[in-house]
């Protein structure tokens, strides 16, 4: 089994919970924040459904250089935006990974801002902690926000309080 065949599984198991979690965000509300230092929810939801893509430019390239980065954060839209950012992330993300050679994971990746190097690790740990990792964490985080607005949780890993499998 090459090493990308392990993420392809991974990435196509959490791809379902997470479509099924954004297509409940109500982005009528997308300006809610549950605090003042938090991200809105119409900010939260459009980055859970970018981060995948993530693995594409982690495996596609050797550095992300936020001084020469052309990224702008999607905040709003509507719902079918939403999913279509979503369904466009996780397209970018699988064909890169199913084009990725197992050496390619062990080639070194760098984010930077200019000069200022805040990390270089292998394009592996990389898409682990910074891409699926932070991926989960920020789903779990839009969960918890969805929970705030009464709106009904889907599984994940199980049945919810909302929805018994």
């Amino acid at each position: 089994m090459g090493i990308n065949e392990s993420f392809i599984a991974e990435l196509e198991q959490e791809a379902k919970a997470t479509k099924t979690l954004l297509e409940r965000v109500p982005l009528e509300k997308s300006d809610w924040k549950p605090h003042e230092k938090s991200m809105s929810l119409g900010r939260l939801a459009f980055h859970v459904a970018e981060i995948p893509g993530w693995a594409s430019d982690t495996l596609d390239h050797d550095e992300l250089d936020f001084a020469t980065s052309e990224y702008k954060p999607t905040t709003s839209g509507t719902t079918a935006d939403l999913l279509k950012s979503f369904d466009d992330s996780y397209a970018k993300a699988m064909k890169s990974l199913k084009d990725a050679p197992d050496e390619r994971f062990v080639e070194n990746w760098t984010m930077k801002n200019g000069d200022i190097i805040y990390f270089t690790m292998p394009k592996i740990a990389v898409l682990r902690s910074f891409g699926f990792n932070h991926w989960y964490h920020h789903r779990a985080q839009l969960g918890v926000y969805l929970r705030l607005l009464d709106i009904p949780l889907p599984g994940t890993y199980g049945p919810t309080a909302d929805e018994q499998m």
